[in-house]
């Protein structure tokens, strides 16, 4: 006999000599499930916050896209981003050379991203006409400081030295981009907005209990639980909960029970998940609940919001107003001036 063949025979042999594992009457089984995750995960993303150069100019140390889609994740997050806006703007007081609407896009970009691009518009003379706002998630800059803008690939436009005003929020790992003050809230941001698909996904998909009818009492007729089953079967309609029949001639009051998949997800505490990203979000964004139309679960509420509202702006608003007058340095002139609000 040839090497091949007895290596084969003894292959087929090895393989009938290990029957599969069988579980022994009474015996305990364990089984695991679920998709592996990734341990660079979360936090992780924050753990390479540099600006990588890519020859040309400096990416950013996180996806500006990513950024600009988080900011929908949340509804307090995007609702308190343009509650500030709407604050500045409302104190804003127009120059002829910047508009309320370029004000507002400035105000807007330099919230959601730490970023804000100004660029001055020039005359045939060479004197400054007007100022508009560039969109800061197509912004970069160089090594040398000037600035691209870069729709897409291979579309980039590089601006004449001098004409643009970057304004950016201070960053401990790096001065070339501005990070927004709720990065530290992004991952409530992200966890809120999963609960809330979870939840909605929940509800759509149709495979959780809507009640169980468990029936012991032996039938004269089979005909009577054919039709009973058919007629739950057909009792139905798209979003409906899909319910259980379970039918067991002389049973015992005990003898089936079914735990339906739905009781796990009426635990994940949705309320509490959604509060406490919540109160994370608020807090990133030092906004005061009750300028958020948020109801109070107590008794005594929130306080006065009109005493509220003048120590965010003492707080809060002079001091962001301050920073986006650094415009007027540049420019050398007062395009940026708010009057009192209190």
């Amino acid at each position: 006999m040839s090497k091949h063949k007895r290596g084969r025979q003894a292959a087929v042999h090895s393989q009938v000599a290990t029957p599969p594992a069988v579980a022994q009457p009474g015996g305990m089984q364990a089984f695991t499930f679920g998709e592996p995750t990734p341990v660079l995960g979360g936090r992780g993303i924050f753990d390479y916050l540099e600006c990588w150069f890519n020859g040309r100019w400096y990416e950013p140390p996180l996806s500006l896209d990513g950024l600009a889609r988080s900011t929908r994740a949340a509804v307090h997050l995007g609702s308190g981003l343009a509650f500030k806006r709407n604050m500045l703007a409302r104190t804003f007081v127009p120059h002829p050379r910047l508009s309320r609407a370029a004000f507002e896009q400035l105000t807007m970009d330099w919230l959601w991203s730490g970023n804000g691009y100004l660029e001055q518009r020039r005359s045939v003379l060479g004197s400054p006409i007007r100022f508009e706002p560039l969109l800061a998630k197509y912004m970069r800059v160089g090594r040398e400081g000037e600035f691209y803008q870069v729709a897409g690939w291979q579309n980039e436009h590089l601006f004449d030295p001098g004409t643009v005003c970057q304004l950016r929020e201070a960053d401990i790992d790096q001065e070339i981009y501005g990070m927004p003050e709720w990065v530290s809230a992004l991952q409530s941001a992200l966890l809120n907005e999963a609960a809330t698909l979870f939840r909605r996904k929940y509800y759509e998909n149709g495979s959780h209990a809507g009640f169980i009818l468990y029936m012991t009492d032996a039938a004269q007729d089979q005909a009577d639980i054919d039709d009973l089953r058919k007629a739950m079967k057909e009792a139905k309609g798209p979003g409906n909960f899909r319910n259980l029949f379970v039918y067991a001639p002389n049973g015992k009051k005990e003898g089936i029970q079914v735990i339906p998949v739905s009781e796990v997800a009426a635990k994940d505490e949705f309320a509490s998940i959604k509060n406490l990203s919540r109160d994370d979000l608020l807090a990133a964004l030092r906004i005061p609940p009750q300028l958020m139309g948020i109801v109070p679960q107590n008794a005594g509420g929130f306080g006065s919001i009109r005493d509220a509202a003048e120590v965010y702006a003492q707080n809060e608003l002079e001091p962001v107003q301050a920073r986006l007058q650094q415009v007027n340095e540049w420019a050398g002139d007062e395009l940026v001036k708010f009057r009192s609000l209190y």
